[in-house]
């Protein structure tokens, strides 16, 4: 057998999908990792919202939505897809609560995804300045 170290985050999901004095934390990942397509739908983990669900609650974006980043000098354009619970899925298929993460996933450096991507129908249009509405009230 195998040791992991987890974070406090983890651990507290995985006890939250525990039944007390009987699961161990291995079982519960065995469950949700190995069997998870056995258990009724309620009892398959879900992800968190994305931190792009405030833009979508406020109307600003939607599931769907396509945002890029481009990369002229290296002749490198990077989309990335918003997801119905605010996360970015970027072109491998991978998955990211935050812009910042997704970008630095397709370029290697870190980047501030707000102050980078844009909308793909509006190119004058950063994550940033739609969040800056919300700031504003607007």
């Amino acid at each position: 057998m195998r040791s992991i170290e987890i974070d406090d985050e983890v651990f507290a999901f995985l006890q939250s999908r525990c039944e007390p004095l009987v699961d161990t934390p291995n079982d519960v990942l065995r469950r949700l990792l190995l069997d998870g397509s056995d258990l009724p739908r309620s009892a398959v983990a879900t992800r968190r919202p994305g931190d792009l669900m405030t833009l979508i609650n406020a109307g600003l974006l939607k599931a769907g939505d396509r945002l890029v980043h481009v990369q002229p000098r290296r002749g490198l354009t990077h989309e990335a897809t918003v997801t119905e619970d605010g996360w970015l899925e970027i072109e491998d298929g991978r998955a990211f609560p935050k812009p910042s993460p997704a970008l630095k996933a397709q370029t290697g450096v870190d980047i501030n995804g707000y102050g980078k991507y844009v909308l793909k129908e509006d190119p004058e249009v950063r994550l940033q300045d739609l969040r800056e509405q919300i700031r504003k009230g607007a």
